[in-house]
C-alpha cells in the first residue's frame, strides 16, 4: 500500500487562498480541503447567495475530487460550515442533487465567516476510484 502523502493539483478548482492544497491522497484515501463559491475563472465570489455558491462550492468539489482520481460517489464524510444555519434547507436540497446512495456522513455547523464573505464551504474525505 503507497503510504506517501502527495498533494492533488485541480485546475478546475479556485487556487488555494493560502499554504495549503487542494487535496491530498495517502493510500486509498483522498483528504480534500474546504472549497468555497469562488469562481476559478474569476477569484470571486458566484453569484445568487446560498444557492449560487453551494453549486459553485460543489463544481469546485467535483474537480478537485477528479483531479484526484475520486468522485461524488466516493465521498465517505463531508463537513459543511455555513454562515447562517437558515441556509441549510437550500443548500442541502442542492448537495442532495450531487451525493448519490448511500449518501456520506456528514456534520454541518454555523461559523461566524468564511473566506472572501461566503455564505457556505464543504470539505471532504474520499477514497480514490477503484481502491
Amino acid at each position: 500500500m503507497d503510504h506517501v502523502k502527495r498533494a492533488v493539483v485541480a485546475p478546475g478548482a479556485p487556487q488555494a487562498l493560502g499554504p495549503y492544497s487542494a487535496a491530498v491522497t495517502m493510500g486509498p484515501f483522498v483528504f480534500a480541503s474546504g472549497q468555497t463559491g469562488i469562481r476559478p475563472a474569476t477569484g470571486e465570489l458566484a453569484d445568487g447567495g446560498i444557492e449560487g455558491q453551494t453549486r459553485q462550492v460543489l463544481a469546485n468539489m467535483a474537480a478537485v475530487l477528479e483531479a484526484a482520481g475520486s468522485s461524488f460517489a466516493d465521498v465517505l464524510k463531508t463537513t459543511v460550515f455555513l454562515t447562517d444555519m437558515a441556509d441549510f434547507p437550500v443548500m442541502n436540497a442542492i448537495y442532495a442533487e450531487y451525493f448519490p446512495e448511500p449518501f456520506p456522513a456528514r456534520s454541518t455547523v454555523q461559523v461566524a465567516a468564511l473566506p472572501k464573505g461566503g455564505v457556505v464551504e464543504i470539505e471532504a474525505i474520499a477514497r480514490v476510484c477503484g481502491s
